[in-house]
């Protein structure tokens, strides 16, 4: 062979070789993919979707492509996006139906937003999943930075946030640094919230982060009025908590200590470790020695700071004790919304207490809603009316602290008959009754109201990222918004003012799957919000 055709053949080999490396390179180190726009890290699919994508979810399927379906109805008019950050994924078939709920409350926000009064933009709704327990929010922040840089995407907040832990608040604050607003619908940590100072000198922690869920600080205030109204202040008090990090348990302990009893001292705090929020692992064990303890000492009410799962196991070990025939009381925090959702027939009977059916173990959470707060509460207002009247109230003296929620609620409902109607397929009815739907249907409509209050400048503009968030303390007074949930007045550090709380408690009934029961309203400052839910002053 001449030397000219052993240096081409040589050079030949070496190229393909070459090529060949290169692109088994290239298909080691390219991501591997669930959809356009998620990628696959450690067996999740991670990242971000608007075309309907249920990231593997079956329960989340129809509702995601509703979502997908409004997105195209308003493709051809002037939106802004709005992204929709929360776990998408889980083996809990409880957990899964949460997130129906919540995307649920998401889709009727954005067709509330998009169809109600007030000029251009619609919202494009994007569904944002940042892992299990929030693990990748950073890749995801990292797209959502991008979208709101994107002249495309037009990113102006984002919205979600199911659970305080410390992946949520590094999410939250490297979002509100990079100026793109925040809207935390579902969040009660404290530590995700800004301080508000005395007039004028709030110091913003995360600058555009608005709240129209109380803190655990505020729900503990809530709880310890509404015991106290109900004569209740004599009571012995222990509190049981989790020492395992998370945001929500840490502050809803830190705000149960806070609380000044009235009654005798109780018993010493006395701790517990769980193994994750959705894991047993030796928790029965050690609450059948912390209910052990209970029983012997004078402690009729028990301030519970843990997540549903073991508010649950807790509950039914204290019932399952003889403690001389005593009763208990069980108060815990908004994570509590979804215990009824995990209680067994066999559960119920344990509760009840025997054939007796008198309940061994009442458990009472503060919920962020339920909807028979406002017909229960403004039916009661009207019983007082009446018996000092002898005319019915006009629509201007009843209160509107309880009429406008009733109203929104009213709306929520005829919007859910209209949906349902119209043949879209949501994948069930959606179920009230553990707020998440009401809650993030307040979230969608107050960013649908802040985008409308600082539209200007024609029909084809849009606001820019900082003008949302600049809007979010103007949204009170005459602006405030009429939320499912209660009246939503948003302080100088985007706090909720006196938003008040659904009391609420697990009612076994005297057979078989038992309910949950309103039983009252409980507000963080004693009071009912002032009228035209004016601000007042902080000095």
């Amino acid at each position: 062979m001449p030397r000219w055709k052993k240096i081409l053949y040589t050079l030949l080999i070496t190229a393909t070789a070459v090529a060949g490396g290169l692109f088994g390179w290239s298909v080691l180190t390219r991501p591997d993919t669930c959809h356009k726009g998620v990628d696959r890290i450690g067996g999740e699919c991670v990242g971000v979707s608007s075309d309907g994508y249920d990231y593997g979810t079956p329960e989340i399927r129809d509702v995601a492509r509703a979502i997908a379906e409004e997105n195209k109805k308003i493709s051809g008019q002037p939106y802004v996006t709005v992204a929709m950050m929360l776990p998408l994924q889980s083996d809990s078939a409880a957990l899964r139906r949460q997130m129906r709920s919540d995307l649920q409350g998401a889709y009727l926000g954005q067709l509330e937003a998009n169809e109600g009064e007030g000029e251009p933009p619609k919202i494009r709704l994007v569904l944002a999943n940042p892992g299990q327990d929030y693990e990748h929010q950073s890749t995801v922040v990292d797209t959502l930075l991008r979208m709101a840089d994107s002249s495309k995407d037009r990113l102006r907040a984002v919205t979600g946030f199911n659970l305080s832990l410390s992946a949520t608040q590094d999410a939250v604050e490297r979002l509100t640094e990079h100026k793109v607003p925040v809207l935390a619908s579902r969040i009660t940590g404290d530590q995700i919230a800004n301080e508000d100072g005395a007039d004028g000198l709030t110091k913003l922690q995360y600058p555009g982060l608005a709240r129209i869920i109380p803190t655990n600080h505020d729900v503990a205030l809530a709880l310890a009025n509404f015991n106290g109204e109900r004569g209740r202040e004599n009571r012995r008090t222990v509190l049981v908590y989790d020492t395992r990090p998370d945001s929500y348990n840490e502050s809803l302990a830190k705000a149960f200590s806070g609380i000044k009893e009235k009654g005798p001292a109780g018993p010493a705090a006395m701790p517990f470790e769980s193994p994750g929020i959705d894991k047993a692992g030796s928790t029965g064990n050690q609450f059948t020695q912390i209910a052990n303890n209970i029983c012997d000492s004078e402690a009729d009410t028990v301030y519970f700071a843990g997540r549903s799962l073991h508010l649950r196991i807790f509950a039914l070990k204290l019932a399952q004790m003889g403690c001389e025939n005593r009763h208990y009381t069980i108060i815990s925090g908004s994570d509590a919304a979804s215990l009824r959702e995990d209680m067994s027939a066999k559960d119920w009977a344990q509760l009840r207490g025997g054939a007796g059916g008198q309940a061994k173990v009442t458990v009472q959470y503060a919920a962020p809603a339920h909807p028979d707060a406002w017909s229960i509460e403004l039916a009661a207002w009207r019983k007082k009316w009446d018996a000092t009247h002898d005319r019915a109230p006009t629509e201007a003296e009843l209160p509107q602290y309880l009429a406008e929620p009733k109203a929104a609620l009213d709306s929520l409902n005829k919007l859910i008959k209209s949906t349902r109607d119209k043949g879209t397929d949501l994948g069930t009815t959606p179920n009230l009754l553990d707020s998440r739907t009401m809650l993030v249907y307040d979230g969608l409509v107050t960013i649908g109201t802040a985008l409308h209050e600082v539209q200007s400048g024609g029909a084809d503009k849009v606001p820019g990222l900082e003008d949302v968030g600049r809007e979010w303390p103007k949204l009170q007074s005459r602006h405030r918004v009429q939320g499912t949930s209660g009246l939503i007045c948003l302080t100088s550090g985007g706090n909720l003012y006196d938003k008040p709380i659904a009391v609420v408690e697990l009612d076994p009934g005297q057979s078989g799957i038992g309910r949950l029961r309103f039983v009252g309203l409980g507000w963080p400052t004693g009071r009912e919000q002032p009228k035209n839910c004016v601000i007042p002053s902080r000095s």
